[in-house]
């Protein structure tokens, strides 16, 4: 892994650690917060897998040496100050010791009047929708027609998409693609595919179409 920064210009505790905010390269969910020592730090660039420093058991802790639940480091970033991390990563299981994905689990507080929204809710409400059918329900009745049905309304909404685009309406277009968008949320979990999926196979083509340019450059 390369290092843009000297370890040197980080800023350490009066005991020697740094907290590192734990995020879901894909998901962007915070999974947990840790301390790394220089040591563990280190450990972790040349590894590319989060080594932290247990406070409570006064050792170095690689994440899922014992779980399995390793996690691959995308990146780190320092905060303004130097004295925080950020690190992303890949995950290859649960963070949490309890089995959860995140150890953040527990609500504190929440507005009545902002909603939190993400793609990764909106796939978990889909997927209930097909595990717990619901009466009345949109989602539930193209889980109960079938694959026949939810390709037919993702190729109608392909459609909306493409006269909404070719009248250059933008605002109808912004509407027919968040219809298409759901569509095919809808059908992904038929077929089962995740948001990781897609995200990874995006991810490898953009690692070719880099390499693609690099090429280029160097002709």
């Amino acid at each position: 892994m390369i290092a843009n920064i000297n370890l040197d210009e980080l800023k350490f505790d009066e005991k020697g650690l740094i907290p590192a905010i734990v995020v879901d390269a894909i998901s962007k969910q915070v999974l947990t917060l840790a301390y790394m020592n220089r040591e563990s730090l280190q450990i972790s660039l040349e590894r590319e897998l989060t080594c932290f420093w247990s406070r409570s058991r006064q050792e170095l802790w690689l994440k899922g040496e014992t779980s399995g639940n390793y996690q691959h480091i995308v990146s780190i970033t320092a905060d303004c100050d130097n004295d925080a991390l950020v690190v992303m990563v890949e995950a290859d299981g649960p963070a949490c010791h309890t089995g959860t994905k995140s150890c953040f689990t527990h609500t504190v507080a929440e507005s009545e009047e902002r909603h939190e929204f993400s793609l990764e809710a909106l796939m978990t409400l889909i997927e209930g929708r097909k595990t717990e059918k619901k009466e009345g329900s949109y989602t539930t009745y193209l889980f109960e027609k079938g694959i026949d049905k939810i390709l037919k309304k993702v190729g109608e909404e392909c459609t909306e998409v493409i006269i909404a685009g070719k009248a250059n309406d933008k605002k109808e277009t912004i509407y027919e693609v968040a219809d298409l968008a759901y569509h095919v949320m809808v059908m992904m979990i038929e077929m089962g595919i995740s948001l990781e999926d897609i995200h990874r196979e995006l991810a490898s083509r953009h690692v070719i179409d880099h390499k693609i340019k690099q090429e280029k450059m160097t002709k």
